[in-house]
């Protein structure tokens, strides 16, 4: 949950790509980012069929998963199969121009709570030797259906 390494990789790629860093200075950022971070946090790995490595506390909220349920699911489940595709597409977009902001998509919960998620930034997960570790999504907002 508090992977320091894990941390720095979404960190820096954030920061490295949008041009802002993904945490206030002067914070733990790993401790801020999982625990208080206003925003939901997801990644997931660089597998043919990713699964999520990472959740903050506000994505299980809003996914209503908890970590360890997290953290073994396929991220094409956060997305009922009829939007899959076009996940799929903003994914693939996300692939060859580094990230996209300003995304907007209907997702589901553990319950089956629809919702859409609004303004989010996803992003590509490059580590310190330009090495493609999956991408991760920040989520500023979403409401229910």
């Amino acid at each position: 949950m508090l992977d320091v390494d894990l941390f720095s990789l979404l960190n820096a790629s954030y920061t490295r790509l949008v041009g802002t860093p993904l945490v206030p200075e002067r914070v733990d950022g790993a401790h801020w980012l999982y625990h208080d971070a206003p925003f939901a946090v997801l990644a997931h790995n660089g597998g043919p069929d990713p699964v999520f490595m990472y959740a903050n506390r506000t994505a299980q909220v809003c996914f209503e998963y908890s970590w360890d349920e997290f953290v073994r699911l396929p991220s094409r489940f956060s997305a009922e199969e009829a939007v899959r595709a076009e996940r799929q597409r903003v994914l693939d977009a996300v692939a060859q121009q580094g990230f996209v902001t300003g995304y907007r998509g209907v997702r589901i919960a553990m319950s089956g709570r629809r919702f859409w998620i609004e303004n989010g930034t996803i992003w590509q997960l490059h580590d310190e030797h330009a090495h493609y570790r999956g991408q991760a999504a920040m989520i500023p907002s979403w409401r229910d259906l």
